[in-house]
């Protein structure tokens, strides 16, 4: 809902495809607004100032002599469409509202919006006094139609509808539309890349055609990324792609293609056949061409060939996507940076790389000059106005903004605190160790003198109830004291204002129910809630050599343990031991779950198949049947989740 500044970035990118040429531009749905309005979209302000931000672009010089394709709610007859609006020179040509509403996952769209119905017709949209001054216009046509220019024809289809079996650009692509435009809102997960891609390409590689798709990149202050990556496509064929990640405002990718290419696709006798019966769609004329004279290339602007799709390998998606995310909630929140307790465990390491390899990634952007991510380090790191710091040096940067502690008790490993120390020292975050015995004493003497009974951990004789106790209070004091020092150590090192603290229960665990509730899984944000124990692994090993921290080394070869109770000759905590199963498994359990929608029985007989080899069918049943009932007995703990960043399809933050 940042409308000016959306209004800014849509003219930006609008002055940056007319310096490339371009003569047709399309951004990401529902640009003016913002895609993660939630139920702002309901308020009947939302809609107002994207007319008047659509009034504003509509009167702005840059957009004169090229077709523009932008997003925004509108009401007709009283009813709230997701639309896209096609402008040209001051006109509105076309509203077309968005027909297969995404509402799976995370995608609540049927909450907010109405699809339109009537396919392949239009109707007259009376428009609003404050466009009618600007455009000239009463009404405008609103519906399924398409944009025909004197040398091509143009047809639009929504983020979701490209996701469906029988998409739109299918039966535009017969009535002889060439160019589609895709405006989308899609987030990231690990491994969905691929899927998006593949279903662009095949788009037009049977039915021939241009696909222009643009994406939000960005977090919309949710737990959602969305991963850019804007694409063109000509007949099955990648021609442009852009970033997936990156912390730029503003991002255009541009191609230069011949739509002769288009018709000669299209020869086929069984095409025609099909084109020939085609339902027709109402063209919405306007007098202009997409393309020049064949005079003004003369073969100075290249066609632009099929290109090698980039891909991200899962561990790179981790280091890049919630990096990102945290660099716009630090930016959004106006905090002055981040403070984790810092275990000397591989999750809360896996949080700490991914701060760092956030600020690698402002280091890299402060190098190339970019204005906008130089003023908001400065601003967190708490520079004054007039400072001409640059945040070039990730350590340094990190040292200003990241605060790490240690906090320890009688059970903490001398292990744990030296990996801790070293990661920090590696990393350049700020860096505290102290010891909470004192108070995790004083609490346990207060009940004592309370209930005349002193509770023991279960290697001292304790009961079960005790044990657990006694673990459940040293993991909440941490939670307290993580949120004093996040307030009050920008206070101790001169600046003002506080930090946001971040969490690093993984996906598995809070699935399974393996947290206390309330401690340190309890935070502002979490960049790791929604990714796997196993993926995380991944991601160190990764980290270690792309970011030059041999010290990993050290996170990936421990055993991992809560050190809640205490270390005995013959007894030392391991995680996988107190949850009856491994970290792989728990990764399997949730996808099967979730993602393939299987309950205990059907899990089960899948199960059966995959692991039969190496577990009986008594061993794979019970493993089933102690999932779902950790599962089902923990509920009460998925309510109260930190907000994660989405990694995974089946990651409990959408439950």
């Amino acid at each position: 809902m940042d409308f000016q500044g959306n209004y800014e970035r849509i003219i930006a990118s609008i002055r940056l495809a007319r310096e490339r040429g371009a003569t047709l531009r399309v951004g990401p749905e529902l640009e003016i607004p913002g895609y993660g309005c939630l139920d702002h979209f309901l308020e009947g302000d939302t809609v107002l100032h994207s007319w008047e931000i659509l009034g504003q672009i509509l009167e702005n010089e840059v957009c004169k002599d090229i077709v523009c394709d932008v997003g925004m709610p509108i009401i007709h007859k009283n009813v709230l469409y997701n639309c896209r609006v096609i402008l040209h020179n001051g006109k509105i040509l076309l509203i077309r509202p968005k027909m297969w509403l995404a509402n799976d996952g995370n995608y609540r769209e049927l909450r907010y919006f109405t699809p339109w119905m009537k396919h392949r017709q239009t109707e007259e949209h009376f428009l609003p006094r404050i466009i009618q001054h600007v455009t000239g216009q009463t009404k405008v046509p609103f519906g399924d139609a398409v944009v025909s220019t004197a040398d091509t024809c143009i047809g639009v289809e929504l983020c979701e509808e490209l996701f469906t079996p029988a998409s739109p650009h299918i039966l535009m692509g017969l009535d002889g539309v060439e160019i589609f435009t895709n405006s989308s809102g899609s987030h990231h997960e690990l491994r969905k890349l691929y899927t998006r891609v593949e279903l662009i390409k095949e788009a037009t590689l049977k039915l021939g055609g241009v696909y222009l798709y643009a994406n939000q990149q960005g977090c919309d202050g949710d737990r959602l990324y969305y991963d850019g990556c804007a694409m063109i496509a000509v007949n099955g064929k990648i021609v442009a792609q852009g970033s997936q990640f990156s912390l730029n405002d503003v991002e255009v990718v541009s191609a230069t293609i011949d739509i002769e290419d288009v018709r000669s696709h299209r020869t086929s006798k069984s095409r025609g056949m099909q084109a020939a019966g085609a339902e027709r769609y109402q063209r919405i004329e306007v007098p202009m061409a997409l393309s020049g004279d064949a005079k003004d290339f003369l073969g100075d602007v290249p066609i632009s060939k099929g290109i090698e799709v980039r891909y991200h390998r899962p561990e790179e998606e981790i280091a890049l996507g919630p990096a990102c995310w945290l660099w716009d909630y630090l930016r959004r929140s106006r905090t002055q940076g981040f403070f984790i307790p810092l275990s000397g465990g591989i999750d809360s390491c896996a949080t700490s790389v991914i701060v760092y390899s956030m600020c690698r990634l402002v280091a890299e952007a402060a190098a190339r000059g970019d204005k906008q991510v130089i003023a908001d380090a400065r601003r967190i790191a708490g520079e004054p106005s007039e400072s001409l710091w640059m945040p070039t040096d990730p350590r340094e940067l990190s040292n200003k903004i990241f605060h790490t502690c240690y906090m320890g008790t009688e059970n903490s490993s001398s292990d744990t605190r030296g990996r801790a120390r070293r990661l920090a020292e590696a990393i350049g975050s700020y860096h505290i160790d102290l010891n909470m015995d004192a108070i995790v004493l004083a609490v346990r003497n207060l009940f004592a003198v309370v209930t005349g009974v002193k509770p023991k951990f279960r290697v001292h004789g304790g009961s079960e109830a005790e044990n657990l106790a006694l673990q459940n209070i040293q993991a909440r004091i941490r939670m307290v004291l993580a949120y004093m020092f996040a307030q009050l150590l920008p206070f101790v090192r001169g600046r003002t204002g506080g930090l946001l603290v971040l969490g690093s229960a993984n996906v598995d665990e809070s699935l399974r129910g393996y947290l206390t509730k309330y401690d340190c899984s309890s935070a502002d944000i979490n960049p790791i809630g929604a990714i796997s124990k196993t993926d995380l692994k991944k991601f160190i090993l990764y980290a270690r050599d792309a970011f030059k921290l041999p010290v990993l080394d050290d996170f990936l070869n421990a055993v991992p343990t809560a050190e809640l109770e205490p270390i005995t000759e013959t007894y030392v905590q391991a995680d996988e031991a107190d949850m009856g199963m491994t970290y792989d498994e728990l990764s399997v359990f949730g996808r099967l779950r979730k993602v393939e929608k299987c309950g205990p029985y059907s899990m089960f007989t899948k199960l059966l198949h995959e692991w039969g080899t190496t577990l009986s069918p008594e061993q794979i049943a019970d493993k089933v049947k102690r999932f779902f009932f950790e599962y089902a007995r923990n509920r009460h703990k998925m309510t109260t989740l930190t907000p994660s960043y989405h990694a995974e399809s089946y990651s409990p933050d959408d439950n």
